[in-house]
């Protein structure tokens, strides 16, 4: 196993601890492995949703998706564990 690998997975541990953190569970992990799917645990209040994530190990980044308004998905996408736990302490707990 090279550095590399062993980097990327503990960057990927990261990134699925801070999403527990932040209310979400898996949902889903594609056939190959390299994706893994999270929903929010509670629904956004206002439009009734469930933010979703895309964890991608192959880019080593994890995209979130929400409905500002019914109808208009917006996402961020984070390269780094620390960026995403900023933007979860930013965001208003619905």
């Amino acid at each position: 196993m090279t550095a590399y690998t062993v980097s990327t997975m503990d960057k990927l541990q990261a990134f699925q601890a801070a999403a527990r953190e932040g209310g979400f569970v898996q949902v889903e992990e594609s056939e190959e492995g390299t994706v893994l799917w999270f929903r929010k645990e509670a629904s956004d209040t206002a439009t009734e949703t469930h933010q979703r994530m895309c964890m991608d190990s192959l880019t080593n980044s994890v995209t979130v998706y929400w409905a500002s308004v019914p109808g208009k998905i917006d996402s961020k996408t984070f390269r780094s564990v620390s960026t995403l736990q900023e933007w979860f302490a930013l965001r208003p707990v619905h």
